[in-house]
């Protein structure tokens, strides 16, 4: 059978209290400009590679954001990765585990991933 819909991820929306301490947080994270423009007031596009991120603060509820990883961001050495955010003290919520991947949260909460692929 065929079907018109593609085996591909457009976009992850993320449930974001702020939107603009998000945007400059998430921007921070991955060492992107933070001068994009906040669109209708409640959404930001994260410049990203691949898959797209859209932080979104008309979508936020208290106790509704991700409690487990939807998905993960890429890094090439986990173990920087980890320094770094140690550094920023952004809220790591987990060693480094089985030496591939680790947790943690942005500051509304939402549960998110780092994994060396």
């Amino acid at each position: 059978m065929t079907t018109p819909v593609k085996n591909e991820i457009g976009t992850v929306f993320i449930p974001v209290r702020d939107i603009e301490k998000s945007r400059d947080w998430y921007c921070r994270l991955l060492g992107v400009p933070n001068d994009g423009e906040i669109v209708h007031d409640h959404l930001y596009i994260l410049p990203m590679k691949g898959t797209g991120a859209v932080l979104d603060s008309r979508m936020y509820e208290p106790g509704k954001t991700f409690d487990t990883p939807v998905f993960h961001l890429n890094t090439t050495d986990i173990e920087a990765a980890y320094d770094f955010m140690m550094s920023l003290n952004f809220n790591v919520v987990t060693e480094i585990q089985h030496h591939h991947y680790f947790n943690f949260k942005d500051p509304d909460g939402n549960l998110l991933m780092i994994c060396q692929c």
